[in-house]
């Protein structure tokens, strides 16, 4: 029997599938983030990978023909001639790339999704004036790097990763604006996401007793597997993934960008799939309650009647949909002294920026949102589903399969012609 591997590298940790031809699920690993992680996040990155790898059974390593990584999106990192790291990896949210936007405006479009304070391309630039950037050879997402580290090929990525890069996803080639940049740095070779790149570095399938021919493909984004999981095909149909950030995905026939609300589309086959991403979230939740705490006052919620309470909830300033504004501030008061009703105005204020995220969609010509599968570890809060139900008016469904990894999978099969 054939088995795949899909892994993703998410805000709360690495986890990893595996699935048979019949995209059944054989396996599930998990590598949770420690706190050290965050000093030193490449080596976090390389140990999370090796761990996955190891914790895959012995039973179905024989039969593993392909490999596929999703990572978060417009996490970068600058890697010299060898593709060692030169320099601490900028993450999705991190917001340096803010001093670099004006300069942009001059070159990109209007309303292109590079002019971002969080964009590929604005961390580019900004990491282009540190000292280290002396050191630099390739410039690469987390997910191209740690594809790099199983197949040995430097300089490859996949056009959902390096949409906010600039690259052109309708003519699938670098756009001229781009290129009269100059810049020193090798931008990445961009290949559909699911391609097959070479085989696995033969010292690690030795390592890890996995066949030296299983191939590694071009990854994608951790919210687009989340996508390719869910069951969702229709346009019409949209994910939002509940996970440490809020991001909403609707497949629409039409493509929409506009970086003032941080509006962007990837390309899925012949449709769009169109959506943004919110820095609130699971990771505002779990800065004010447990996992326990929050199962126990979710369950005394009624979430048939509105929260009073409005608020726009933040660990730090700045947001990136559906307002574009690094420097928004958290709205979290007035606090209520019962926790209960707290926690009904975060997730209801949650639910309100969701839903707003996805009227914005439709304001700018998507289809009609028909129906929300959801994923991420926020489809379990069924207090929290009820609520989202109330603001979107539409069916809200659990995803056929909430784990990102799955959709890596898939996209490892499907790279196979399977």
């Amino acid at each position: 029997m054939n088995f795949y591997l899909g892994i993703d590298f998410g805000t709360s940790g690495a986890r990893g599938v595996v699935i048979s031809d019949e995209a059944d699920i054989q396996a599930e690993m998990r590598y949770p983030w420690e706190t050290a992680a965050f000093l030193d996040l490449a080596a976090a990155w390389e140990k999370a990978l090796w761990s996955l790898l190891a914790q895959i059974p012995d039973e179905l390593k024989p039969g593993m023909k392909a490999i596929a990584i999703n990572g978060t999106s417009s996490t970068v990192l600058l890697v010299d001639a060898d593709g060692k790291p030169v320099d601490t990896p900028l993450v999705y949210n991190d917001a340096r790339g803010s001093l670099m936007v004006e300069q942009l405006r001059d070159i990109a479009p209007p309303h292109h999704n590079v002019l971002s304070a969080t964009s590929s391309l604005a961390k580019l630039l900004w990491m282009m004036q540190q000292p280290s950037c002396s050191q630099a050879k390739y410039f690469l997402h987390q997910a191209d790097w740690l594809g790099f580290l199983l197949h040995g090929y430097l300089g490859i990525s996949d056009y959902h990763n390096a949409l906010k890069l600039g690259y052109d996803v309708e003519q699938l080639r670098y756009p001229q604006w781009l290129e009269q940049l100059n810049i020193p740095i090798q931008l990445p070779k961009v290949l559909p996401p699911g391609t097959p790149v070479r085989e696995l570095h033969p010292e690690l399938a030795t390592q890890f007793k996995l066949p030296h021919d299983c191939l590694v493909c071009t990854g994608t984004t951790d919210s687009i597997a989340a996508f390719l999981a869910s069951g969702a095909k229709s346009p019409g149909e949209a994910v939002t993934s509940l996970g440490s950030t809020l991001a909403v995905k609707l497949l629409s026939r039409t493509r929409v960008e506009d970086a003032r609300y941080g509006i962007y589309s990837h390309r899925l086959g012949d449709l769009w799939l169109t959506g943004g991403a919110s820095n609130t979230g699971g990771a505002v939740l779990k800065q004010f309650f447990s996992d326990a705490e929050l199962e126990r006052f979710s369950s005394e919620i009624d979430s048939t009647k509105a929260s009073e309470l409005d608020y726009y909830p933040l660990l730090q300033a700045g947001d990136r949909f559906p307002i574009n504004d690094p420097h928004l501030p958290p709205r979290l008061e007035p606090r209520p002294d019962n926790p209960v009703e707290f926690l009904y105005g975060l997730l209801e204020s949650m639910a309100r920026i969701e839903g707003r995220g996805y009227e914005l969609l439709q304001e700018m010509g998507v289809d009609k949102l028909t129906r929300v599968y959801t994923a991420g570890g926020g489809a379990a809060n069924f207090t929290w589903t009820a609520i989202r139900q109330r603001y979107l008016q539409v069916p809200v469904v659990a995803s056929e399969n909430t784990e990102a990894a799955y959709g890596s999978a898939l996209l490892a099969m499907r790279g196979l012609g399977r």
